[in-house]
């Protein structure tokens, strides 16, 4: 069991226990290892050809998750496409990690992006992929293929998805954002971290927004910080469970790992995750921003 009392989060040993159940082609269980190569490049973790948990498949943020064209996540078909052709059901155990500059950096969009098209069981290894590697947990170089299957999403869900106009309300109003990205982000002295190529024109943040690093919900194992420490991380910055939340990063990843946080962590019951994010709203002409400390 991990520290936290929900199902959306599992250790490295419930996995291991597993690992023939994820070899199966019954597509009962399913592992994603889930990372974007160019990327993470100079990241601590093993790439999947280098090494994997036995039985998974990989699947490229970018490539696989995400519309090059439109610069949005996948439609409905094309994300069933993708199950189907993977192995995986609407009813499969589907288990994701991955690495990236902090553990399960893209893995925890693809837990959002599975919950938005209203997949029911969905979990996240704690500590991602650096926590199986440093704790010597198996790996192999082999890839496991199985039987393509039928998926049928349910969703999509719009109630934990942000959009501009959703984001402007929330500034009118006073809903809560929390901007996830580093302090330099977030003041506007770096655009965005380096190496990484979706930009903005003009650094800084959403008006009212509250700062909190990614970086700060994690031990430093790469697991997730008590629940208490991490009620304790908002309620420092005036947000708590009563209230909606907007999540907000650059281009929407570092962003989900918080509404993971907010919503299955912590059972916030209204948390949204703004996947335009930085290179959306610091793009826009004439829309307010802000720089230098939060306010």
């Amino acid at each position: 069991m991990t520290n936290h009392e929900t199902d959306a989060l599992v250790t490295a040993d419930w996995v291991e226990d597993r690992l023939d159940e994820f070899r199966s082609d019954d597509p009962a269980y399913r592992l994603l290892e889930v990372n974007n190569p160019t990327v993470t490049a100079d990241s601590e973790y093993t790439p999947y050809e280098d090494g994997h948990i036995p039985g998974a498949t990989f699947f490229d943020w970018d490539a696989d998750l995400s519309d090059p064209v439109t610069r949005d996540i996948l439609d409905k078909e094309a994300f069933e496409k993708l199950n189907g052709e993977a192995g995986i059901t609407e009813d499969s155990t589907v288990v994701l990690y991955g690495g990236g500059r902090v553990p399960n950096w893209f893995a925890l969009f693809a837990y959002w992006e599975y919950k938005y098209f209203g997949h029911d069981d969905v979990r996240v290894i704690d500590g991602g992929k650096p926590y199986w590697v440093d704790n010597d947990y198996p790996l192999t170089t082999d890839v496991t293929e199985f039987s393509s299957q039928e998926y049928t999403a349910a969703g999509p869900f719009e109630h934990i998805r942000a959009y501009r106009e959703d984001v402007e309300q929330a500034v009118d109003s006073g809903v809560p954002l929390v901007d996830v990205r580093s302090p330099e982000e977030f003041t506007g002295e770096v655009i965005a971290p380096e190496g990484l190529q979706e930009t903005a024109q003009r650094g800084g943040h959403i008006p009212g927004a509250k700062n909190v690093p990614t970086t700060s919900v994690l031990n430093d194992d790469g697991t997730f910080k008590s629940a208490d420490e991490l009620r304790q991380l908002y309620a420092d910055v005036g947000i708590n469970e009563d209230q909606s939340v907007v999540t907000y990063c650059r281009v929407g990843e570092r962003s989900s790992i918080e509404w993971y946080v907010l919503a299955e962590l912590l059972g916030f019951e209204d948390v949204q995750n703004y996947d335009g994010s930085w290179t959306e709203w610091g793009n826009l002409v004439r829309q307010p921003i802000e720089t230098g400390e939060a306010q």
